[in-house]
């Protein structure tokens, strides 16, 4: 009742920051629990993934375990990239992108899977940033323009007492409270989310540079790639 009284009395400007407020937490709880479960898919995921890949006897092996494991995608994109440079035919120099050597196609492949797999995980950081940062000025703007509202319209009713004063100007400052009950929540998972990814892409990176090695070795043992100076 008390809720739909300060409805009322908000004028266009008190009602539009409001929904603003709404939608905006909304949206951050939204990605929030769809984030919660991708990182603990991811997280486990990913370790799971590179455990059954060095233990797969092949390459093709491995790609159909990871099918198993990998739920969200983020090892196996970069498998299949790796393993359709080792086995494409360097006979055919169609393009630029094939006249480079191995070692440099391979780097070139895997780290543009490695963006697309952090692009997913990093969806949603954005918005929950954009969110933490703006909320509490949002709520603040809200907060001004309901006390100004609430001492214009007392002003024209003639005698101003305290009583009259608090009401208003209490219901005004929700907004402030509200804001910061929407930005705290898209702060807090905004931080947590962004050590979870870290921890991850550092996973990823050191699998992608592991996958590499492996499959330049594998080159020169076919004899289909010169060892590095230096190597027996």
């Amino acid at each position: 009742m008390d809720a739909l009284h300060w409805w009322r009395q908000g004028d266009a400007v008190t009602q539009v920051t409001a929904l603003l407020l709404l939608a905006m937490s909304v949206a951050s709880w939204v990605v929030i629990v769809w984030k919660l479960r991708l990182m603990r898919r991811a997280s486990a995921d990913v370790a799971r993934s590179t455990a059954a890949f060095w233990q797969a006897p092949s390459l093709d092996l491995a790609s159909q375990r990871l099918q198993a494991f990998d739920r969200e995608a983020l090892v196996l994109p970069l498998v299949v990239a790796a393993n359709s440079i080792a086995n494409s035919s360097t006979a055919a120099q169609a393009s630029l992108a094939t006249q480079g050597s191995l070692a440099t196609q391979l780097t070139r492949v895997l780290r543009d899977a490695l963006h697309g797999v952090l692009g997913r995980l990093q969806f949603g950081q954005v918005m929950l940033a954009t969110v933490g940062s703006t909320a509490p000025f949002v709520g603040l703007l809200g907060t001004v323009w309901g006390i100004y509202h609430a001492l214009t319209a007392m002003a024209g009713a003639g005698q101003i007492t305290i009583d009259r004063v608090a009401g208003p100007v209490g219901e005004a400052l929700i907004m402030t409270a509200a804001g910061l009950a929407v930005a705290i929540p898209a702060v807090l998972a905004y931080n947590v989310f962004g050590r979870l990814i870290g921890r991850i892409e550092a996973d990823l990176e050191g699998f992608a540079r592991d996958l590499r090695e492996l499959l330049i070795d594998q080159a020169v043992a076919r004899g289909a790639l010169a060892p590095a100076a230096g190597t027996a």
